[in-house]
């Protein structure tokens, strides 16, 4: 048990090296107060983790803001479809937002939405590609 612990452990913080080291270098926190008017559009590739039920994430939001992302909580089974937990970082490792991320099979793609208090706040679609499940989304505006 406490070897399994140590591996995940290890695991989590090689995760967060691999995604914060190289997007030091190329990072896209735009704070250029004369930039145009940001995009209400966003794209995250999810992968599977190593352990059942978790999903690594790599997103980006209007080119702008971007970063790793980790989802838990999700199905011990094949396939992405399911219920999660996920939680946002930007590129230098400060947290962005967290939410219950919904995943439905429909066809051969996937409907995709991010949820806070019961509110849907963003949804998605997306299709399963060679490294994981691509997915683009916006944000729900009232």
């Amino acid at each position: 048990m406490r070897k399994q612990h140590f591996k995940i452990s290890l695991q989590i913080n090689l995760l967060i090296i691999v995604f914060a080291i190289p997007s030091l270098i190329n990072s896209q926190n735009d704070t250029n107060t004369n930039a145009k008017e940001t995009l209400n559009i966003g794209f995250v590739l999810y992968t599977k983790g190593n352990t059942p039920g978790t999903l690594f994430a790599r997103w980006n939001y209007a080119n702008k803001y971007s970063g790793p992302g980790l989802a838990t909580g999700g199905p011990r089974t094949t396939g992405y479809a399911g219920k999660y937990h996920v939680r946002y970082f930007y590129e230098n490792g400060k947290f962005s937002d967290e939410y219950d991320l919904v995943i439905e099979k429909a066809g051969d793609f996937y409907d995709v939405s991010w949820i806070i208090n019961e509110k849907v706040e963003a949804k998605g679609v997306g299709m399963e590609v060679k490294d994981g499940l691509a997915v683009g989304w916006r944000r729900i505006s009232d």
